[in-house]
């Protein structure tokens, strides 16, 4: 069964990440059948815009913890010590490449985002053109606290500076409804009009000549990786490893080989393990 699925319908390309029963969660396959629908749309004349979407109750859960933290012994995500920060970032690296083929694509992408877009999720949602969120939808970076740094770095181009410091800062996840308030995302959407929403904007994109907005797309791109764009994700995927295999990093890979990652997740994202003495913020030990 592919883990990514492609469909043309008319003038539109869907593409639908296919791992329903794990939240789309993120494995080693589905950044390269991410990347391989997106060629598929561009190679394909009759294409306008693509429709990115996730199949189930959310667009994506992130990466897999289950396969890369829970597990243990060392992965692609999780070397023995000490590590090949250069092992890592090849790998990593690969997977930014593959999820940045939605910002080069010549056809723009909209993303629809129901349930959730967090962690690495939020890395594949923000390499879209434009964002339709369902206003319950959320989307944050929560790594960012621990075992994370966002590869993609489309936080800061998306949000400036101190939007991008107040998400990565915190962790935390927001509502489609404040996503939209502070700019992250195109548009939030009452939850039964998120289909209705999307398609009416592929159908008014679908109008204009690809040509056209190849050249838009190409011309507002360039402007942000005439920032450094390029450098930027060099040095958040260095970063990303070493927060994989800081001791912090470690510790929370130990918890959640001893109490499961759902458990180990539940203490980071709320702040009540202080994972640096790799004990509870309460425990008086």
């Amino acid at each position: 069964m592919p883990k990514v699925l492609y469909e043309k319908d008319g003038r539109i390309g869907r593409i639908t990440l296919n791992r329903p029963e794990v939240l789309n969660a993120i494995d080693g396959d589905l950044p390269h059948e991410l990347a391989d629908c997106v060629a598929r749309a561009n190679a394909d004349p009759s294409v306008h815009v693509i429709v990115l979407g996730g199949a189930g109750r959310a667009f994506c859960a992130g990466y897999d913890l289950k396969a890369y933290a829970e597990d243990g012994g060392s992965n692609d995500v999780n070397q023995a010590m000490p590590w090949d920060p250069m092992k890592d970032y090849a790998f990593m690296m690969r997977n930014t490449d593959l999820f940045m083929s939605l910002w080069r694509s010549h056809r723009p992408v909209i993303c629809r985002i129901q349930g959730s877009a967090v962690a690495g999720g939020s890395d594949i949602a923000l390499c879209s053109d434009l964002i339709v969120m369902a206003e319950t939808a959320k989307i944050g970076y929560m790594p960012a606290r621990v075992w994370g740094c966002p590869t993609t770095a489309m936080w800061v181009y998306r949000l400036g500076a101190e939007g991008a410091k107040r998400m990565l800062f915190t962790g935390d996840t927001i509502d489609g409804a404040e996503a939209e308030r502070i700019g992250l995302v195109h548009k939030a959407v009452p939850d039964a009009d998120l289909e209705q929403q999307v398609e009416a904007l592929a159908e008014r994109i679908c109008s204009v000549p690809v040509n056209q907005l190849m050249m838009h797309k190409l011309v507002i791109n360039q402007a942000i990786e005439a920032m450094g764009l390029r450098n930027t994700q060099m040095m958040a995927t260095v970063f990303d490893g070493i927060t994989r295999h800081s001791p912090e990093g470690m510790n929370f890979k130990k918890r959640a080989e001893a109490i499961g990652w759902k458990q180990a997740v539940r203490e980071r994202d709320s702040g009540s393990y202080d994972w640096t003495a790799d004990r509870p913020f309460d425990d008086p030990a």
